[in-house]
C-alpha cells in the first residue's frame, strides 16, 4: 500500500475511506450517488463487441450432460464437444448437470439476501484478513488496477468445509447444499476432461484438481454511469477449473478472436472456464440494471500448503508436441499472479520455455 500512497497519494485516501466504510459499492448506490466516484473510472479497450459486428455465429457452446453415465456413445461425444470448446473458447455452458434449478435459484437468492440484509450485521464479516468466510468490496483495492463495481464473498468450501456457525445465518443452509453438489459435479467434469485428453478418467483428480475448492459470490450493484466502469475487469481464472452461476441479468463477456462475445444466461445452465485447454479471458460489463448476482466456485489449490508441482502432462508431450512452459507449484503461480498480473495480464506467459 505504501508505493500506492507515494505515486498517487490522493487516490490512496480514496481507496481508504472507500474501504473503511465496510458497506463496498452497493452503500454508495445506497447512499444515492449520480455520478461514481474517481477510483472506479476504467480507460476503454480497443476490442470490438460481437453483437456490434454482427457475428451471430459467435456463441459459446452448451454441452448437454444427460445420459453420460448410462451411455458410452453419448459420453465419448460429450468428452469430444467438451475438447473442442476448451481449446477453442476456454468456456463452455452445460445443462442436465444434476443440479436442481430451485437449488439453483435459491443459492443465488440467497447470495443477494447476504449483501441486502441490514449493515451492521454485514459489516460484522466485513475483512481483508483470509477466513473460512468473508466480504468485502475488491480483493485487489490497494493496487494499480482499477477499482470494480461490485462487492465480494468468499466462502473456503474443501478440503476443509466450514462450520455452520461461520456462515451467515442468512444464507448458511443454502451455500452447504449447492457447495455439496458443486463439488460431486467437479468430480464429474475432471473425469469428462481426463478422457476428452485422452488420458484414464481419474487423471485429473489423481493430480489432487479437485481438492481445493473455494466459492466467490459477486453482487454488482446498478451503476448511474456504467459507460465508464466494470463490473469484473479483463481477467483470465488462474484454477484448474470454474464453475459458475450467474443470474438472469448478463453482462458477462468473453474475449474470442480478439473480439468481446456476450454470454446470455441460459435458465438452469452452468458456465465451465478453464495450448490443449485455454483459459480465456473475460470480464463483466456494469449496468444501470441490477443487482446482478453470480456465485463461482474455483477448484485450486490456492489457499492450500503444496509444495507439488504442476506443469505440462507427459503423457501428451512428444518430440513434435514438446513442453510449452515449465513446472512450477501452486505458490510460485500465485505470488506471481499477485505481483504482475492484478490488471488482467496472463500469468501463464511468466512460465513458457
Amino acid at each position: 500500500m505504501e508505493e500506492l500512497f507515494m505515486e498517487d497519494p490522493e487516490r490512496a485516501n480514496e481507496l481508504k475511506a472507500f474501504d473503511e466504510t465496510k458497506l463496498g459499492v452497493k452503500g454508495l448506490v445506497d447512499a444515492g450517488i449520480t455520478q461514481i466516484p474517481r477510483i472506479f473510472h476504467h480507460p476503454q479497450d480497443n476490442f470490438k463487441r460481437a453483437s456490434d459486428l454482427g457475428h451471430k455465429d459467435f456463441a459459446i457452446p452448451v454441452i448437454d450432460l444427460a445420459r453420460i453415465h448410462e451411455d458410452p456413445i453419448k459420453r465419448k461425444k460429450v468428452t469430444e464437444i467438451m475438447k473442442e470448446a476448451s481449446g477453442t473458447w476456454g468456456f463452455f455452458q452445460i445443462v442436465n448437470h444434476g443440479i436442481p434449478v430451485s437449488t439453483m435459484e435459491e443459492v443465488i437468492d440467497g447470495v443477494g439476501k447476504f449483501f441486502e440484509q441490514d449493515d451492521e450485521v454485514k459489516k460484522k464479516f466485513y475483512t481483508r484478513d483470509q477466513k473460512p468466510f468473508m466480504y468485502n468490496s475488491n480483493f485487489n483495492l490497494y493496487t494499480k488496477a482499477p477499482t470494480s463495481w461490485k462487492d465480494t464473498l468468499f466462502c473456503n468450501v474443501a478440503p476443509i468445509a466450514p462450520k455452520p456457525e461461520e456462515l451467515p445465518s442468512v444464507c448458511s443452509d443454502i451455500l452447504l447444499d449447492y457447495s455439496s453438489q458443486v463439488m460431486k459435479l467437479g468430480t464429474i467434469l475432471f473425469e469428462l476432461l481426463s478422457e476428452a485428453l485422452g488420458l484414464n478418467s481419474s487423471y485429473l483428480a489423481d493430480m489432487c484438481c479437485n481438492v481445493g475448492v473455494y466459492a466467490f459470490g459477486h453482487y454488482y450493484p446498478s451503476c448511474p454511469e456504467p459507460e465508464l466502469t466494470l463490473g469484473s475487469i479483463k481477467h483470465a481464472d488462474v484454477n484448474f477449473i470454474t464453475v459458475l452461476l450467474q443470474d438472469h441479468i448478463g453482462g458477462l463477456q468473453i474475449l474470442h478472436q480478439d473480439t468481446w462475445v456476450d454470454v446470455t444466461p441460459i435458465p438452469g445452465a452452468l458456465l465451465i472456464s478453464n495450448d490443449i485447454f485455454k483459459s480465456a479471458q473475460h470480464r463483466v460489463l456494469s449496468s444501470s440494471v441490477g443487482p446482478r448476482i453470480s456465485l463461482a466456485y474455483f477448484f485450486s489449490q490456492a489457499f492450500l500448503p503444496t509444495s507439488r508441482t504442476y506443469g505440462p502432462i507427459k503423457e501428451l508431450l512428444s518430440e513434435d508436441n514438446p513442453a510449452k512452459y515449465r513446472e512450477f507449484t501452486i505458490p510460485e503461480f500465485e505470488a506471481h499472479y499477485r505481483r504482475k498480473c492484478m490488471k488482467g495480464t496472463t500469468p501463464l506467459l511468466h512460465f513458457k520455455v
